[in-house]
């Protein structure tokens, strides 16, 4: 399986193979369901919450004497069947993040990356240090591309950073370091874009990580 190598005008330059037990894996949808339901699960905050009785403020006193007024007996306003009074069962602040195993992940990911590499969605990109950080300098790489507009995962090298400010302000955009991706970004996007020292970074980090 090999990938397109593009330069930064658009014009097709070569192609680079792309390793099959990165690139070449099987589907395996309950592993991909657990790495979303991992990544999605924290990033939620859990800090909804809600007051009780104890801590709503005020009714230390009795509204009104036990007997002999015939209204029904209350011994704070602060109950929750009064209105301003505390909550009954109400949300608490809670962790939300699951725990998967790390060579769990690191499969999903590249199940993920071998799915949009059958559809020819994994493309590279080279010259991208001549890019200069700004959005319509980004908008016009992706369209030379055929890619503005559309899903687009874009991963570049550890010394690239600041190629980021180029894309991050296009619509239907995500952007990561190569070597940070996830399975979840993979799957949120129809295509992955790679810079050329990103690939190669990806391949050196990942392709230690999975026994290469």
């Amino acid at each position: 399986m090999k990938a397109k190598i593009f330069d930064i005008s658009g014009k097709e330059i070569g192609e680079k193979e792309l390793p099959e037990n990165i690139f070449g894996l099987k589907p395996n949808v309950h592993l991909l369901w657990l790495a979303v339901k991992y990544y999605l699960s924290r990033k939620r905050r859990g800090t909804a919450k809600a007051k009780t009785r104890a801590e709503v403020r005020g009714g230390g006193r009795k509204p009104w004497p036990q007997k002999h007024t015939g209204r029904a007996r209350h011994g704070s306003i602060r109950s929750p069947i009064w209105r301003k009074g505390g909550v009954t069962f109400g949300p608490r602040p809670r962790d939300f993040s699951i725990r998967i195993p790390y060579k769990a992940k690191l499969k999903a990911l590249f199940i993920a990356l071998s799915d949009r590499a059958k559809e020819d969605r994994v493309k590279i990109i080279e010259g991208v240090e001549n890019i200069e950080p700004k959005t319509k300098e980004g908008k016009k790489v992706l369209e030379n591309l055929g890619l503005f507009g559309k899903k687009v995962l874009i991963l570049l090298g550890d010394g690239e950073r600041d190629k980021f400010y180029a894309f991050r302000n296009i619509e239907k955009i995500d952007y990561a370091r190569a070597i940070d991706v996830n399975a979840y970004q993979v799957l949120n996007s129809h295509y992955v874009l790679f810079s050329s020292k990103g690939f190669d970074e990806f391949l050196k980090v990942r392709g230690r990580l999975n026994g290469e």
